[in-house]
């Protein structure tokens, strides 16, 4: 009866999660349990946040933006699903990439401009993109993650600045979920193959997505770091993906607009500074090889090519940061954050320089402002030390267990910090206990210690309990002295003698209070 019974709540249990729904690009049958609306919300919460993460959008060229814009949007309406609240932006990030959000949330690195050659192959990888968004694969990608585990993990991002990689923390670590995620095969084939029909809808030339296709299979196979990082490390190029591609071409039928000229006119202020990026991208690998001097030539190289760009600025006021020069790194970050007020890193670079100085007050408008664009743990762990210098534990506790999700050095230093401040108000959530005996029958209340702080004296007092349940006798409190390093026991003796091991299912030791080692 009783498994009759777990059986059936089972099933209601899968019939809540779990509802059937039909794809709407594919039109087959699947489980779906993000709802459209979810979809929507998940991308429009988390869309912000990947692009902060991977460089902040490009402002330097509105007119490059609105184009890509504008080939999205011809695309979206012939979609499956046009309406998707589709939004397409342009990354300031050298590393060739493209990547859509549930919902329709679709990002387009700078460094991928550079590699193509028309507006037909621009709408080869934005009708992909499309295809990802609208046939749900990321939705789908997150259900298999729920049924399967029960819970979505939100896994540290690998942001493209290595000083901010692993170092996402909260609710945005979910969006490098979404942007990271390999697609499976199905996916992948599904996206090329709509993606394409969306190319012939909209008036595009869909042979552009076979020979991008085949040129991306000759960057793989010479092994092009940059792609092998960005665009292929989600999407895989392959020799079959082109011979599908060339299936599809054939039912299609070529012919179309190509838009090589149009795509040159729009890329030629992009083309124009192609070598300041390259500048930037070899100062940011300089310094952190630690040639400050050879990263500081660079920056001011890019800087002469191009003097509008903020990340040009923040990477001078890096390489002051790095020799220790507050005030000159102030005065950098202060020209990027002016020249682009809304990207998270020069706020967050500010607030580190302050607090470093001893300005602890001054840093704290940084650092909120920082974590509010972009939450990260090095912004929480710095505002949980403010916070406690304050006197505001339950503040500083707050911010440290947001820093500690982030799995990085700083991230174990905050949950450090946070169990210090937690541990006395809740230590029985650190330190485990129970009875135990010696071969005299002596009772003994044992207490683990299973934080990575080393404690002092711990309270405790032991309950005797008779076979029905109920406290028939108790100790006063005891103290544990002599304190318990992370990972041992301490114990302290309670008065009690049993005469075998059975009895001490009688017993139970209450922790009701715990001090930090001095």
């Amino acid at each position: 009866m009783l498994r009759r019974h777990k059986k059936a709540i089972a099933i209601t249990l899968a019939s809540t999660l779990l509802s059937c729904g039909v794809n709407p690009v594919t039109k087959q049958r699947e489980f779906q349990f993000v709802s459209q609306d979810k979809e929507i919300q998940i991308g429009q919460q988390n869309y912000s946040p990947a692009r902060q993460s991977q460089g902040g959008d490009y402002t330097l060229d509105p007119e490059l933006t609105r184009y890509v814009q504008q080939v999205g949007q011809k695309l979206a309406v012939v979609s499956d699903r046009p309406d998707l609240p589709y939004e397409f932006v342009v990354l300031n990030d050298s590393v060739p990439n493209a990547w859509a959000m549930p919902g329709g949330k679709i990002a387009f690195n700078r460094g991928l401009l550079y590699e193509l050659h028309s507006e037909a192959e621009l709408a080869a990888v934005l009708g992909h993109e499309i295809v990802h968004a609208a046939a749900r694969h990321g939705a789908k990608g997150m259900e298999r993650g729920i049924f399967m585990q029960g819970a979505m993990l939100a896994v540290g991002l690998a942001t493209r600045d290595s000083n901010y990689a692993n170092l996402v923390v909260g609710g945005a670590q979910l969006g490098g979920q979404l942007i990271t995620s390999k697609y499976g095969r199905d996916a992948e084939s599904e996206a090329d193959t709509y993606g394409m029909k969306y190319m012939k809808l909209a008036g595009y030339d869909p042979s552009a997505a076979v020979t991008l296709q085949e040129t991306f299979v000759r960057l793989s196979e010479g092994k092009r770091q940059d792609f092998i990082s960005g665009l292929f490390a989600s999407h895989p190029p392959s020799q079959e993906r082109v011979d599908e591609n060339k299936k599809t071409l054939v039912e299609l039928g070529a012919g179309g607009e190509m838009g090589k000229d149009i795509y040159a006119e729009k890329m030629s202020k992009l083309m124009a500074t192609r070598e300041a990026y390259k500048a930037y991208d070899e100062g940011k690998a300089a310094l952190q090889k630690g040639d400050a001097e050879k990263a500081k030539a660079l920056a001011k190289k890019a800087l002469r090519i191009e003097p509008r760009e903020a990340r040009f600025q923040e990477l001078l006021g890096d390489v002051a940061l790095t020799n220790k020069n507050t005030t000159e790194a102030l005065a950098f970050y202060d020209k990027a954050i002016q020249l682009q007020p809304d990207y998270f890193k020069p706020y967050v670079q500010s607030g580190i320089a302050l607090f470093n100085d001893g300005k602890k007050t001054q840093a704290e408008p940084f650092l909120k402002k920082a974590n509010a664009l972009l939450p990260t743990a090095p912004g929480y762990a710095l505002l949980g030390q403010i916070a406690e210098g304050r006197g505001e534990t339950t503040l500083a506790l707050q911010h440290y267990q947001l820093a500690a999700s982030s799995d990085s050095d700083i991230g174990k230093e905050s949950a450090a910090r946070a169990m210090r401040i937690d541990l006395p108000r809740n230590p029985a959530r650190y330190l485990p206990s129970g009875p135990v005996a010696d071969n005299s029958g002596l009772v003994f209340a044992a207490v683990q210690n299973n934080s990575s702080v080393p404690v002092g004296r711990v309270q405790v007092r032991m309950l005797q309990y008779d076979g029905r349940g109920v406290v028939i006798n108790q100790t006063r409190a005891m103290l544990i002295t002599g304190g318990i390093a992370p990972g041992k026991r301490g114990m302290v003796a309670t008065g009690f003698r049993i005469l075998d091991q059975q009895a001490l299912q009688n017993f139970k030791v209450i922790v009701e209070g715990a001090e930090l080692a001095k």
